[in-house]
């Protein structure tokens, strides 16, 4: 392996310095049957240009969302990609940059991240925001552990419109922190009611707008019931495009925002990778996990960024730390920060207008067309539709015509048969007015 600095005289050293013969007998204590698995029928050498086309031949066996009508969504989005953008982050400085524990040669980085946490809590309305988590998934696992430090609770109430990996992810994390998290049966059609499950050892109510299945909901009067009570309220949202045109959560009274920043900083990219948005009352902000870049002045009074209030993280207080989580998603989150400044506060907006605008054609098409029911009266750019027949088959019906035609829900509910013929459809402002023809067409015939 010309890429390991070891030669053959350095792993004898250290075999003989541990009292071992061989590589093999490092392993001895595994079980055959582990180690018989472990091997893979993957060939010896390649050569780069061989690899390329394998590789090649491996990836052509997907449909290209750039190359085909595709209303993909449920958590990851499909948006126009400036070319400056790219041009920006791959710049070396930033390409190469690494997490800014010195301040004093890190301010190039630092700045970058306060841009973003600025940006972040500006569009979801709340006072300050961190320098971002790993994905949405894993905000929201925080913002519940946060709310328990916050309300000395340990009980989590999640709505059933909330995104069910962000559930399934919370939930694992919570277990090893004895709190007890329930989950609500999805809520395709709108009808379930939080306020009246609100109880006094609820630490927090964990919410999405607009919801997995498309629902625009306004948290108002659940986050004054929830304030009463002394209870925290989260709201996520996996679509940021969204709050360039709705209410912000903070304008509800939420306590934490989470969300996924991925649909404005790069590519669907078979699912990742992201960037975790979380932000919070300045009240909590002692509670908030994740790293945080404040600003200050040196000796001469020169504006500068510092990493502040490291004492949280977990690689000084160790079990003691408000999170495990002590880096942030720095090259996403400067690529999100960067599609932001070069949308502008108007930019943004149009392209919200935009999306809800594409979204409002393709769902009164989709109306049109005979068995097809539109189940969210309220969305953004995504909605969920009911079909006369199992939606899997649908889905892959329209994809041998050339079109990705959407989501079936029972891809993440495979457990719930009453949402066997639902399917969960996106448009963005990628999605022509052709785009949408061909889905309305293809359908027709799938379903006739």
């Amino acid at each position: 392996m010309r890429y390991l600095p070891l030669s053959e005289t350095n792993r004898r050293d250290m075999l003989a310095e541990i009292g071992a013969g061989s590589v093999d007998e490092l392993f001895k204590d595994l079980p055959k049957k582990a180690l018989a698995s472990a091997r893979f029928d993957l060939p010896k050498t390649m050569s780069e240009i061989e690899v390329e086309r394998a590789l090649g031949t491996m990836a052509a066996k997907n449909m290209n969302c750039a190359a085909s009508p595709a209303f993909l969504g449920c958590g990851n989005y499909r948006h126009h990609t400036p070319a400056s953008l790219d041009y920006i982050i791959q710049r070396g400085e930033f390409l190469t940059a690494y997490t800014p524990y010195q301040p004093e040669i890190s301010q190039g980085t630092l700045q970058a991240i306060f841009e973003f946490q600025t940006q972040v809590a500006l569009i979801t309305g709340m006072e300050v925001a961190n320098a971002s988590m790993y994905d949405g998934a894993t905000a929201c696992a925080e913002a519940v552990a946060m709310a328990c430090r916050v309300t000395k609770r340990n009980q989590a109430l999640i709505s059933g419109r909330v995104h069910p990996h962000y559930r399934d992810v919370t939930k694992t994390q919570m277990k090893f922190l004895d709190v007890d998290v329930e989950c609500l049966a999805p809520d395709p059609y709108g009808v379930e009611d939080l306020i009246g499950r609100l109880t006094p050892d609820l630490a927090c109510v964990v919410v999405q707008t607009p919801g997995f299945f498309g629902h625009l909901s306004d948290y108002t009067a659940l986050g004054e019931a929830c304030h009463k009570a002394g209870v925290l309220l989260v709201v996520c949202v996996t679509e940021p495009v969204s709050l360039g045109l709705v209410k912000s959560p903070g304008a509800m009274g939420a306590d934490i925002v989470v969300g996924e920043g991925q649909s404005l900083a790069g590519p669907m990219s078979f699912g990742g990778p992201g960037v975790g948005l979380f932000a919070t009352r300045e009240k909590f902000l002692r509670q908030m996990p994740g790293r945080l870049c404040g600003e200050t002045t040196d000796e001469d009074g020169r504006r500068g960024w510092v990493l502040t209030l490291s004492t949280r993280e977990q690689h000084i207080r160790r079990e003691k730390a408000t999170s495990n989580i002590c880096t942030n998603s720095g090259l996403i989150a400067l690529a999100f920060s960067v599609h932001m400044t070069l949308l502008g506060e108007a930019g943004f907006k149009r392209l919200a207008e935009l999306n809800h605008a594409t979204a409002c054609d393709l769902a009164d098409k989709l109306e049109g067309v005979k068995g097809v029911k539109l189940l969210p009266s309220a969305f953004f750019n995504e909605f969920a539709i009911a079909l006369p027949k199992p939606a899997v088959d649908v889905v892959e019906a329209l994809a041998k015509k050339g079109v990705l035609g959407g989501v079936p829900a029972s891809r993440f509910y495979p457990t719930y048969p009453e949402l066997a013929n639902v399917m969960i459809v996106c448009a963005t402002e990628t999605n022509s007015a052709e785009d949408q023809v061909k889905l309305v067409t293809a359908l027709k015939e799938v379903l006739s």
